[in-house]
């Protein structure tokens, strides 16, 4: 499997195309700001022809490239609906009525093929299955996607702005909620092998395991309820 991430935008943003291998079907996830030259890059390198692009969560961020990279490939996007009203208002999204325009100009709105996302489903794309779990708390419409293991990798967890290496998503923002947060990370991340890979929305990679013996948000969580509580600053938009 060929998985090529790479930061982008003012927010370092996780931009991710996998495939079942180079010179295949991929799919794209969260082409977020400034994004639409590191996608086209990397599918230049490694031959690749998207499909679809899917989207853990409505922040700008996450989907400030979506118009133009399913535009260039003909593609529709998968959005949890919760989150479908931030594709056309991003700054009223993140509480934000000033200094948009330091991000340069954008192209909001919605792709011509948006489809929604629904918790527990699946995505057949690029001869891949992605498991669907809605994960509100960063955003009401936030979402993980797993890849099952196969035999040249382990499973693979898109988090978004759910958990990363050390910390967890902001809820500060309109439509976080600390407390649905936690109940995410209880429902989504911990029921999950040690041996998962994190692929989170912002940071390094890391694992299940290692989370669940050293991100104190996820170690308050088994210790009980309200143990998690400001246990470490969060990441993100």
């Amino acid at each position: 499997m060929l998985i090529a991430g790479f930061p982008a935008g003012a927010w370092g943003t996780n931009c991710y195309l996998i495939a079942p291998a180079a010179g295949e079907e991929c799919v794209i996830v969260d082409p977020g700001h400034q994004a639409a030259p590191g996608v086209e890059e990397t599918i230049a390198r490694h031959r690749l022809k998207p499909v679809a692009v899917i989207l853990t969560h409505g922040h700008l961020d996450h989907v400030a490239s979506v118009l133009p990279v399913c535009g260039a490939h003909g593609v529709p996007a998968w959005l949890h609906p919760a989150d479908r009203h931030m594709l056309k208002d991003p700054a009223a999204a993140i509480g934000m009525s000033v200094g948009l325009p330091l991000l340069g100009d954008l192209t909001v709105g919605e792709p011509d093929d948006l489809r929604e996302l629904t918790d527990g489903g699946s995505l057949a794309l690029a001869g891949l299955e992605f498991s669907v779990a809605h994960a509100p708390g960063h955003t009401k419409g936030s979402v993980t996607f797993r890849l099952p293991e196969r035999a040249d990798i382990p499973p693979v967890l898109f988090s978004g702005d759910l958990l990363f290496a050390g910390s967890i998503g902001r809820t500060d923002l309109p439509g976080g909620d600390h407390a649905e947060i936690l109940r995410s990370l209880a429902r989504v991340c911990l029921p999950l092998d040690d041996s998962t890979v994190v692929l989170a929305g912002h940071g390094p990679q890391t694992t299940i395991g290692r989370e669940r013996a050293t991100n104190p948000f996820l170690r308050g969580l088994a210790a009980g309820p309200g143990a998690a509580e400001d246990a470490a600053p969060r990441r993100g938009m």
